[in-house]
């Protein structure tokens, strides 16, 4: 259920837990990459100013761990930062959402592509495993804000045919 379909839902940001370092690992769906000055920027932020965003990540129960939905670049930080890590004493201020894969890709793709750049070839994957999970073209540029161009271009590049399969064209180049 969506938080618009559900009256009674709960900001996450309203619930952050303090989660050890160790606990939390990154996912292979993140296609954001900063540059070193920004790193050190960034560094230099948590390190004058600690954490002022929490990292959002969804509890994999199994394995009692965190997976990272946004906030890879500020753990990234608290894990290679001994300063830090002492300071913070080795915990990092959570969030969790329970949402599926799916919508984890989506939240993670929202997330970066309101303050970040995006590596084209972790996009086509991206956009293959939405495919794979059946979401709609409609339903991939909703959630991760593409525009219909934008969706075809990651398409056409990956070379992958499955990505056009079940889809009609149109007859216009016959004569």
């Amino acid at each position: 259920m969506s938080p618009e379909e559900n009256p009674t839902f709960k900001s996450p940001a309203y619930e952050v837990i303090p989660v050890p370092i160790e606990k939390i690992h990154s996912n292979d769906y993140n296609p954001n990459h900063i540059a070193t000055p920004e790193m050190i920027l960034l560094y230099q932020s948590i390190l004058n100013d600690g954490y002022t965003m929490p990292i959002v990540c969804y509890y994999l129960k199994d394995s009692d761990k965190y997976e990272i939905v946004d906030g890879f670049h500020r753990y990234t930080i608290m894990r290679e930062h001994q300063d830090i890590y002492e300071r913070e004493k080795g915990l990092l201020p959570v969030v969790v959402i329970n949402k599926d894969i799916s919508h984890r890709i989506a939240s993670t793709i929202r997330h970066n592509r309101a303050r970040g750049t995006h590596s084209i070839e972790l996009m086509q994957k991206i956009v293959g495993e939405l495919i794979e999970c059946g979401k709609s073209d409609e339903w991939i540029m909703k959630n991760i804000g593409m525009d219909a161009d934008e969706l075809l271009r990651l398409k056409q590049i990956s070379g992958l045919a499955a990505l056009f399969a079940n889809k009609t064209f149109s007859k216009s180049w016959v004569v």
